[in-house]
């Protein structure tokens, strides 16, 4: 599986951005799939996962009522709507896959990576 995430950009505070992550291979529609990101000088940390079945996203609770995570398996892409960004929102933002599901909120569980894009929010 091959990922490739779009979309950011900069916006001003309270604006909205919508993520694209595309992937290639007919079984990406059986991975879970997730989104972290990774501000200056911090830890990359976990946004939101959905399963291969695109039900019940799991969210952080930095961005939970703000982001909303959904797939579209027929054209094998995930997206991530994001409303009322915040500067904090700022940060490269990558999407990952992985074919189990477990532990859905640690990076380490998954096993491939887009190259991310950075999305930077002003105040």
């Amino acid at each position: 599986v091959q990922l490739q995430a779009s979309g950011g950009g900069l916006v001003q505070a309270g604006d909205s951005l919508r993520l694209s992550c595309a992937a290639s291979g007919r079984a990406f529609r059986s991975y879970t799939a997730a989104w972290f990101r990774q501000a200056p000088g911090k830890e990359r940390e976990f946004v939101a996962a959905i399963s291969w079945s695109g039900g019940r996203p799991y969210y952080a609770d930095s961005i939970k009522g703000r982001f909303t995570a959904s797939r579209d398996n027929a054209k094998n892409t995930v997206y991530l709507q994001m409303n009322s960004l915040k500067p904090e929102d700022t940060a490269v933002y990558y999407c990952a896959a992985q074919l189990s599901g477990n532990s859905y909120y640690t990076a380490t569980r998954y096993n491939y990576w887009g190259q991310g894009t950075l999305v930077t929010v002003s105040s």
